[in-house]
């Protein structure tokens, strides 16, 4: 069923008032694809009478009123996306699309949606029940952190927001925790919840104190003391952090446990409708929906750590995998759809290959698995358990082609030794469409090292065995190459060095080149604001010039016209 989104369909479930709210700057899409509906069915399963409100008109009472007050809590998230990186390119000039908006016009996510939807609970529900952050957007901004579209610092967004709680990372588990202990009015019980935060009067014994606001406001080495602290920290999650913000202080509770796959398996196997709510669906088609439909999500995490990422902050560096069984019991019911045509677009994560890929020590260290040449002893890398599915998903009745959309690390296939060869055979011959995309970024050595990206020697090798593959089969199949131009110590002589590679080596030049974004609470932001190389406390140049960066951009996609 999908979840209330207007008052007709209380009445019609019998319920008397919602316990929850949750408000979205997306449409409400109910799919696994969608975080605020797995955390609405994951609280419905719990027992919870759950609503879900998605992008409200921020100027009226009409929409967030319409499902009345919660006697819980409000939950609030940006979307799938950070709601700035949503709505402004990298050259902060406004997007004029938006795939989670219906018609896809961009007119419907406010900036800096989080707090823009907790000021308008408050203007029409005067002393409310609490007002609970999640999502991406709230999950990267929870402490001190710098902001791109102000170029400043910014406090934590719970106290911009004014709120009362805020879940960081995947919150199935400590959103139904918060739930239950307010449902029993256990005050005690929720300052010890894992995976939120709150704000204090008091500085809380035993929690490591982080450098101030005001401190990293001000001061640039305290602001990468602050960061790198942080990064480790939320690395292995054990530990609490405290951050004085003002005369208060923001309290992080450690990291709530990995979920089992056994869990896993039972929040993607709740029952979603697979598509967008009518209230949504009649105003206009959900691009989104064309390629979240028909996907699978196979795991979460991802060790990569690439400098310029924010999953690894908010996902997690553990990869959490589903059974097969389950993935094969999703792509059953998929299948059974009305409009499903036999083509399953996706099965993956934020990297596809690293499904069932763990480590000997849960990854509970701050060493980077990938380091220089690769790879540190404790990580299993084997692709045996991602090869051994696809051939399982390929025997799956009414399955015409199940594709692989999401990126892959190919200097992972490249160092297995034992499956790594398999799995790309077979990625090549069953499971793409005339191209299969990947992301070396750039191909100079110093800047992937900036990027926490592998060396150029791993690029080079598998676009060699990539096409002496398609020769041995008989296929005519090719790689798209995602390129970042101005990320930190990238000069224009980089872009033209970049060119000339890909002019000479591969007779084409790459048609996906964005420019890069200092996403919220990332390295590659740290070294963007700071201008030093948090690694190595080193100067490093960044292009911050707007028409620089273009002019990066066009020498590869050799379009510049100025602006």
């Amino acid at each position: 069923m999908f979840l209330p989104t207007i008052r007709e369909e209380i009445l019609n479930l019998k319920w008397d008032k919602l316990d929850i709210i949750l408000i979205t700057g997306d449409a409400y899409i109910d799919s696994p694809f969608s975080g605020v509906a797995i955390i609405g069915k994951f609280l419905l399963n719990a027992g919870y009478k759950v609503g879900i409100i998605g992008q409200p008109d921020i100027n009226s009472e009409k929409d967030i009123t319409r499902l009345g007050e919660p006697k819980l809590f409000w939950g609030i998230t940006g979307g799938c996306v950070d709601s700035m990186i949503s709505n402004y390119t990298a050259l902060k000039k406004r997007r004029k699309t938006d795939d989670f908006t219906p018609g896809g016009k961009n007119v419907k996510r406010p900036d800096r949606a989080v707090i823009v939807y907790s000021n308008l609970i408050r203007r029409y529900f005067k002393n409310t029940v609490p007002i609970v952050l999640g999502g991406i957007e709230s999950s990267l901004r929870r402490i001190a952190h710098y902001d791109y579209w102000q170029d400043t610092i910014r406090r934590s967004i719970l106290f911009d927001a004014k709120a009362d709680y805020l879940i960081y990372g995947m919150g199935e588990k400590p959103i139904v925790e918060l739930a239950d202990a307010l449902k029993s009015k256990d005050e005690l019980k929720i300052k010890y919840i894992k995976g939120l935060c709150y704000i204090s009067n008091e500085k809380l014994e035993g929690y490591i104190e982080l450098p101030s606001f005001e401190e990293v406001k001000n001061n640039k080495k305290k602001f990468i003391e602050m960061f790198d602290k942080f990064y480790k920290l939320n690395i292995i999650g054990i530990k609490g952090l405290v951050q004085k913000q003002d005369t208060r202080y923001l309290v992080q509770n450690p990291q709530q446990k990995d979920l089992s796959e056994k869990e896993l398996d039972k929040i993607y196997e709740l029952d979603y409708e697979y598509d967008a709510h009518p209230y949504y669906k009649k105003q206009g088609n959900i691009k989104a929906l064309e390629t979240i439909k028909f996907s699978i999500t196979s795991h979460r995490g991802c060790f990569g750590e690439c400098n310029f990422c924010a999953i690894t902050v908010h996902q997690g560096k553990r990869v959490e995998s589903r059974s097969e069984e389950s993935i094969i019991r999703e792509i059953k019911r998929l299948s059974e759809l009305p409009d499903f045509k036999g083509y399953i677009l996706d099965v993956g994560g934020p990297t596809a290959n690293m499904y069932g890929m763990n480590c000997k020590n849960n990854f509970l260290c701050v060493k980077r698995c990938f380091s220089g040449e690769l790879k540190c002893k404790n990580l299993n890398f084997s692709h045996k358990r991602i090869y051994n599915l696809l051939i399982a998903l390929r025997k799956i009745k009414n399955i015409k082609k199940i594709f692989i959309g999401s990126g892959i690390r190919y200097d992972l296939i490249l160092e297995d030794k034992e499956y790594g060869e398999k799995y790309l055979n077979d990625l090549i011959e069953y499971h793409i469409s005339g191209q299969l995309k990947i992301a070396p970024e750039h191909i100079d050595d110093r800047i992937l090292k900036l990027m926490g990206k592998m060396g150029e020697k791993y690029f080079n090798k598998f676009v060699k065995n990539f096409n002496e593959i398609n020769k041995k089969k008989g296929l005519k199949q090719f790689l798209t190459y995602y390129i970042i131009a101005t990320h930190p110590g990238c000069y224009e002589k980089d872009m033209l060095k970049l060119k000339k590679y890909f002019l000479e080596n591969l007779k084409i030049l790459p048609e996906q080149v964005q420019i890069f974004t200092p996403a919220p609470s990332t390295y590659s932001a740290l070294m963007y604001y700071t201008e030093i190389n948090p690694f190595t406390g080193e100067k490093i140049f960044v292009e911050k010039n707007l028409r620089n960066k273009q002019r990066q951009k066009q020498i590869i996609t050799g379009d510049f016209h100025g602006y």
